[in-house]
């Protein structure tokens, strides 16, 4: 941890995923703040809530969903806010980036990529904010991706996602702005998860994707950490519909 942000303990975090991956890395960092999480994942997460609970002596609540299930998504939403208090820092952080040949694709497989990639987010938000609006504020950090900023060929249907869930985040800044309610997007670029390794990793796509970015060395998942816990707390407090990138400077913005 380089920065300690005293808004954030106690304060009533839910996130999607957060249990594997990115989404581990963020509920650790958050526990470490001081913050009562809640998460949400489709696998068994006792194991890892087991070990944050031993390692912070502060146990996040796991609530087993499939974010797809937009009844149980909402539910969980409610029993965490019922647990820690109203959620002041929702994370939608849950995707899935499963490679497909665009001419293949059928009906159901991209209803099944929007449904996890947008339409969950789009729900959770609707879930979190009237809480926000009652507690007087509240920050949403919507996870996107580069990979629709650099045109990302092989999965098309993902980076649709990524690119609406820009709108959907600028579209919510706007409208919930008056209740002092921060909707912004924060887009990794290639983290070298577990899954990732798994599936995607070979040492020649690494290699050229590392000679695209500025930094020289592969992302992990707690680079993508600090960026989140900036965005939940009152330091980027005057920062709305804005979209943090950290990728180790493959797209260069502004």
């Amino acid at each position: 941890m380089t920065a300690t942000y005293p808004d954030l303990e106690g304060a009533s975090v839910f996130i999607t995923g957060g249990g594997s991956g990115i989404g581990a890395a963020l509920t650790d960092g958050f526990l470490a703040q001081g913050a009562r999480v809640a998460f949400v994942q489709r696998s068994d997460a006792s194991a890892f809530a087991d070990a944050m609970e031993a390692k912070h002596g502060n146990r996040p609540l796991f609530l087993p969903c499939d974010v797809t299930d937009i009844p149980r998504l909402k539910a969980c939403v409610a029993e965490a806010a019922a647990a820690h208090g109203p959620i002041t820092v929702m994370v939608n952080n849950a995707a899935n980036d499963q490679r497909h040949d665009t001419l293949q694709v059928d009906e159901a497989f991209w209803d099944w990529s929007q449904a996890i990639n947008l339409k969950s987010y789009f729900f959770g938000c609707q879930a979190v904010i009237p809480g926000m609006q009652a507690a007087g504020g509240g920050s949403i950090i919507n996870f996107s991706s580069i990979s629709y900023m650099m045109g990302g060929a092989g999965y098309p249907a993902y980076t649709a996602a990524n690119s609406g869930i820009n709108g959907l985040t600028r579209s919510l800044a706007r409208e919930f702005g008056p209740d002092r309610i921060r909707v912004n997007a924060l887009a990794p670029g290639w983290v070298l998860t577990q899954k990732q390794k798994d599936m995607w990793v070979t040492e020649e796509a690494l290699a050229g994707h590392l000679a695209r970015q500025c930094l020289k060395e592969p992302l992990v998942e707690e680079d993508i950490v600090g960026g989140v816990l900036f965005l939940a707390s009152e330091s980027s407090r005057m920062m709305t519909g804005q979209a943090l990138v950290i990728d180790g400077g493959v797209a260069v913005t502004g």
